[in-house]
């Protein structure tokens, strides 16, 4: 049997701004609908980017219209950038380098949230050959994040990404039909259609989550106070600004602190032991 250092994982896998570059304030694109005040190119620095790469509004980041900037989570992959892939030299020493440090920073950050849910994945699972065959993909995926720019710029991120795939699904399958058999539906809720994918603004106070198919849901604005989402895979939904208070979060599988981060919640939310509570949730 393979062993997976959870530990280890848990930690390289969240973002550690400190040893980064301040590569996310400036290789990613800023969309004033995306929770940004304005638009800015990739490649251009965020104005509030101080020359230590730390942030001049950092405290106020909500309070300025910044959601996205709270929101935002590069699993780790900042980090790596910084410290592995280029050995500590930042864009600013490398100038040369700058754009491809910028394409590679973004290839990193899919491989880390791919590492994020193979993590989860191998935990839930109990059955030997499935958590074998798990960890070896982990073992792969962790072995190409230690690839050299160039290599890392010449990867097939689809082809390998349709591998993770295909195993979080059979794991989603499986936590889904269990939490199903243990439900009990005994007061005729609708049932959360597999099918459905636009929520915007939607009232699910009424649906029957537990064991839901939520992939890649549009749930902004929605309003799910005090429901039970025991079992659901909520893996690429977007949750800006969904309305979790009081509700029963921990059962779910693939959420990740960036869908967390932009949601609504409160002190009686509950969370899977991964992920944090933000500190601008309501008490």
């Amino acid at each position: 049997m393979l062993y997976i250092d959870q530990n280890k994982f848990n930690k390289e896998l969240k973002a550690d701004c400190k040893n980064c570059f301040g590569l996310c304030c400036i290789a990613l694109y800023f969309s004033a609908s995306d929770g940004f005040p304005t638009n800015k190119d990739a490649g251009k620095p965020c104005i509030n980017l101080k020359e230590d790469f730390t942030c001049s509004v950092h405290t106020k980041l909500r309070d300025r219209g910044l959601k996205g900037c709270t929101a935002y989570e590069c699993f780790g992959a900042g980090q790596k950038i910084a410290q592995v892939t280029y050995e500590g030299k930042d864009w600013r020493q490398v100038p040369k380098d700058s754009k491809q440090m910028f394409e590679v920073f973004l290839i990193m950050r899919q491989l880390h949230e791919m590492l994020w849910y193979l993590t989860e994945a191998f935990n839930i699972h109990n059955e030997s050959q499935a958590k074998q065959e798990i960890g070896l993909l982990i073992n792969k995926t962790e072995e190409i994040t230690l690839l050299d720019g160039d290599a890392l710029l010449k990867l097939d991120v689809e082809a390998h990404r349709n591998k993770v795939n295909m195993l979080l699904r059979n794991t989603s399958e499986m936590v889904r039909n269990n939490a199903k058999n243990k439900g009990h539906f005994g007061n005729k809720k609708k049932r959360a259609s597999a099918r459905r994918y636009d929520y915007f603004g939607a009232d699910m106070r009424n649906l029957e989550l537990v064991g839901a198919d939520l992939r890649g849901a549009c749930m902004i604005a929605a309003n799910l106070k005090g429901t039970d989402l025991s079992g659901a895979d909520l893996i690429g939904a977007d949750l800006r600004d969904a309305d979790f208070c009081g509700s029963n979060l921990e059962g779910t599988i693939f959420l990740n602190q960036a869908q967390i981060n932009a949601a609504k919640g409160d002190a009686n939310t509950r969370l899977p032991i991964r992920l944090v509570r933000p500190s601008h949730w309501t008490k």
